[in-house]
């Protein structure tokens, strides 16, 4: 198809942030259309395999219970974080996340309470009903509705900035050139581009899993980082997670995450334990299994827990490897029996009971373990035994575009791109430097998203 020489404001992406951005954009009057790389049954990025957003709120909300303060969610995010964030849009986001709970509904989604595995999220988190897939439908039903065009299987090559910027996107076989008084990219990371990722990772990349869409190779990213946009982040940083490491290397998506680990000791192929499974509650610690995995040989490693745990998550997509006795369960896994065996009994040894509760930071831990196990922690004794093998699964990286609380790109110099604005994870690194918090990705699209619709608007009818 051919596209239309000129719009208003031309949106590079097609999940939730661009989305977000589309629709506001056109409420104020802007012409709008939205490039979607991926073709029309894959759609929307990593907005697809997500199942609920973070927010604050006072009071119940939308299956939410009690109160998620401002001051209590950037004390979640400082912690995952490690404080590599930017506190003046940190706050900016969670501030303005406090409405999205009624401007998400309004644009027809609809609210489910939490998931059996997910309960501990039933005060920070809603879940749409129906899933990431579910919300994006709706938003697509109603662009449409709105006169918003979106083009499927365009991949955006090249953006020129400026009052008469211009979009360069292979379409139907062959370049095409569009005007645009603004840019929204929201074209997500680089993350499923392997090549990239080697520059940072060497050989290590080829062994992670890419847990979401394959579309996400980051060309819109590279144009205008060479085109001088000011890059935020580090690189080898990214929302990363344990998956089943007999999962697709792309798009496994949400039903290849194992949340294991808490009621597991987790071993690499050397037979040993190398971080606390119990170090925090899950939602605050998942993302960070990821990145230790990465870091182990071969990118690999395997949850173990015996027959009194193995009900306590929701299950894989995978079964268990079973096996009867632990040197047994090792030898399943091509690990040496004997070093597994004597890294479950020093575990068990460990282990000091208290009162088990998997919803809070109880008081079951060991003693003079090294990694420690700070909570959950009970002994691995009762057969059959169960394990499965883990690997890195990336959902986006954090290296991106830097913006400012209007969502303008900056440029080098810290001064705004004419007519370019970024939201959703290919500017995420400006409040993720690190860490993550379940459903969070979500709330930078969703604010960001808007923010940049509106500006972008209001830029070009100006």
């Amino acid at each position: 198809m051919a596209l239309k020489p000129r719009y208003d404001v031309v949106v590079v992406g097609g999940g939730n942030a661009a989305v977000c951005a589309a629709l506001e954009a056109r409420r104020l009057g802007a012409s709008v259309v939205v490039l979607e790389a991926a073709p029309q049954h894959m759609r929307g990025g990593n907005s697809r395999h997500t199942r609920n957003v973070r927010y604050m709120h006072i009071g119940p909300d939308n299956y939410l219970v009690g109160d998620y303060t401002e001051d209590e969610f950037f004390a979640d995010l400082l912690q995952v974080t490690g404080g590599e964030t930017n506190e003046e849009l940190a706050r900016m986001t969670i501030r303005a996340s406090q409405d999205l709970g009624q401007w998400i509904a309004g644009n027809g989604v609809r609210w489910q309470g939490a998931l059996k595995g997910t309960l501990s999220l039933n005060r920070t988190n809603a879940f749409f009903l129906g899933g990431g897939k579910a919300l994006l439908n709706h938003y697509y039903e109603l662009a449409g509705r709105l006169s918003i065009e979106a083009v499927y299987n365009a991949e955006v090559e090249d953006i020129v900035p400026g009052e008469q910027g211009r979009v360069f996107v292979h379409l139907d076989g062959r370049r095409q050139e569009v005007a645009a008084k603004s840019v929204v990219v929201a074209s997500g990371g680089f993350e499923a581009n392997l090549e990239w990722l080697g520059e940072y990772w060497g050989d290590d990349a080829k062994n992670f899993a890419i847990r979401g869409t394959p579309f996400n190779r980051g060309r819109p990213l590279r144009a205008l980082l060479d085109r001088g946009a000011k890059a935020i982040g580090n690189p080898r940083e990214y929302h990363a997670i344990a998956v089943d490491a007999r999962g697709p290397q792309f798009d496994g998506g949400i039903v290849t995450r194992l949340d294991t680990v808490p009621f597991a000791i987790v071993v690499n192929r050397e037979g040993r334990r190398f971080s606390d499974e119990g170090a925090d509650i899950w939602p605050k610690r998942y993302a960070s299994w990821g990145g230790l995995i990465a870091r182990q040989p071969g990118q690999v490693a395997f949850s173990i827990l015996d027959s009194q745990r193995v009900e306590e998550f929701m299950p894989g997509c995978f079964p268990p490897v079973v096996a009867g006795s632990i040197p047994a369960l090792a030898r399943e896994l091509g690990l040496d029996p004997e070093t597994v065996a004597a890294t479950v009994a020093a575990y068990n040894a460990a282990v000091i009971l208290g009162k088990y509760d998997s919803t809070v930071l109880d008081d079951c831990h060991t003693l003079g373990l090294d990694p420690p196990k700070s909570h959950w922690a009970l002994p691995i004794q009762k057969p059959p035994f169960f394990a499965y093998p883990l690997r890195t699964g990336i959902t986006f990286t954090y290296y991106g575009l830097a913006v400012n609380a209007q969502a303008q790109v900056l440029g080098e110099a810290g001064t705004p791109l004419g007519g370019i604005y970024a939201a959703g994870e290919v500017m995420s690194g400006n409040i993720l430097g690190r860490g993550y918090l379940a459903g969070f990705g979500m709330t930078i699209g969703s604010v960001f998203g808007r923010i940049a619709g509106r500006e972008a608007a209001k830029h070009a009818l100006s």
